[in-house]
């Protein structure tokens, strides 16, 4: 009687033993379960706070992804824009024309210029590569290079032809003190260079006019010096606004312009050339690339003098197109942020859209600029003669 009693006991312990090891292992691991499940939503938060708020803004800080919009055009239009801005080359002949060139362009910088200024910079071109030297400041060298080749004294008015968001603008009367007049045909662009410049302390230096380039509303003869920076590509007729930029200089004024242009390397027989070339039209509202070969002749069509032409793209300058080959994986990771914002709202739906294209389109220039049959920087220096007559 006694044994079969305390072999009850035993089985009645080890039972409440292997129960309470269960018990124990359970909480365990429903404790690790949850630890896991904390983790990883750490990590998918300290990642979303990764994307957008360290990698999000651009290099000069100015520009959230979650600020990303289509411009001047309201969000629920953006994806519609697109589809228009597309629908121009189905229509080449048509943004070969100075009446539908201000059209196609501003849908352009209305669609683009949150995205370049939030993963490119305020400075909306490309520069050489410098040995020790960030891309913020070699854009800044290659803007401060184009005032000091028309040299400009401190006070002086000067012309920024095709201004963007300002970013050439405010490094330039920085370094020059002069004063800067900088002209858009975007009016979103006018408010966001408006903005940065006051935000400079630069904005008693610097003034922004929304217009058209090949339409200037300034007097003749009204300014001491004029530079564009990739902005001419868009002139459906290179010597038209090199006969505006003519008409507003002073006599004996110098202007500096760097052109995008196919260079002596490109063969218009050549499959992948053309495709190329293509490419960098469809994806950059370009009427069409101009030959290095032609930029001479439209200035001296209009009566300027040529002093100085250069490719500053070429040896012993440093691949220009550097920076886009680094920032390919930048470019995935925007681009699947890009898709989140627009998934969840906060994005125009056809950011998605424009955000491809222009991903598409840095490989173009790569592979231009790689194989160097295209320039985005080919210097033309230009003087208006004294004793010339202003053009009308």
């Amino acid at each position: 009687m006694s044994n079969k009693i305390l072999f009850n006991f035993k089985r009645v312990c080890c039972s409440t033993v292997t129960h309470q090891t269960s018990l124990s292992l359970s909480l365990s691991l429903s404790l690790m379960d949850s630890l896991s499940l904390f983790c990883t939503g750490a990590l998918l938060a300290g990642g979303l706070y990764w994307f957008v708020c360290v990698l999000g803004p651009a290099e000069q800080k100015g520009k959230r992804a979650v600020d990303l919009s289509g411009g001047s055009i309201s969000a629920e239009k953006v994806r519609d824009n697109y589809k228009q801005y597309w629908s121009f080359f189905r229509r080449p002949k048509e943004i070969e024309t100075a009446e539908k060139v201000p059209d196609f362009v501003d849908t352009f910088y209305n669609l683009v210029t949150d995205i370049y200024e939030w993963g490119w910079g305020q400075s909306f071109h490309f520069s050489p590569s410098i040995p020790g030297k960030s891309h913020r400041d070699a854009t800044r060298l290659h803007e401060e290079m184009a005032v000091d080749l028309i040299d400009v004294k401190p006070g002086d008015r000067i012309l920024d032809v095709g201004c963007g968001v300002g970013g050439p603008m405010r490094a330039i009367a920085a370094h020059s003190r002069a004063k800067v007049v900088g002209i858009t045909i975007n009016d979103y662009q006018v408010n966001r260079a408006r903005m940065h410049n006051k935000k400079a302390g630069l904005d008693s230096l610097c003034e922004v006019v929304c217009g058209n380039f090949l339409e200037m509303p300034f007097q003749d003869n009204s300014f001491d010096g004029a530079y564009s920076i990739e902005a001419t590509c868009h002139a459906p007729k290179l010597e038209d606004v090199y006969a505006e930029v003519f008409r507003v200089l002073k006599p004996g004024s110098l202007y500096v312009s760097y052109e995008w242009v196919t260079t002596e390397k490109y063969r218009a027989d050549n499959p992948e050339h053309v495709e190329v070339i293509q490419g960098i039209e469809r994806g950059d509202a370009l009427p069409g690339l101009r030959s290095y070969s032609d930029i001479a002749e439209a200035a001296k069509k209009v009566g300027f003098e040529i002093v100085k032409e250069k490719d500053l793209a070429k040896p012993p300058s440093l691949p220009w197109w550097t920076r886009l080959k680094m920032g390919r994986i930048a470019y995935w990771r925007n681009h699947i942020l890009v898709i989140v914002l627009a998934a969840i709202g906060i994005a125009p739906k056809g950011t998605v859209d424009v955000h491809d294209m222009l991903f598409k389109t840095a490989d173009y220039l790569t592979r231009g600029g790689d194989s160097g049959f295209f320039s985005p920087m080919h210097m033309i220096l230009l003087r208006k003669p004294k004793e010339a007559p202003s053009k009308s």
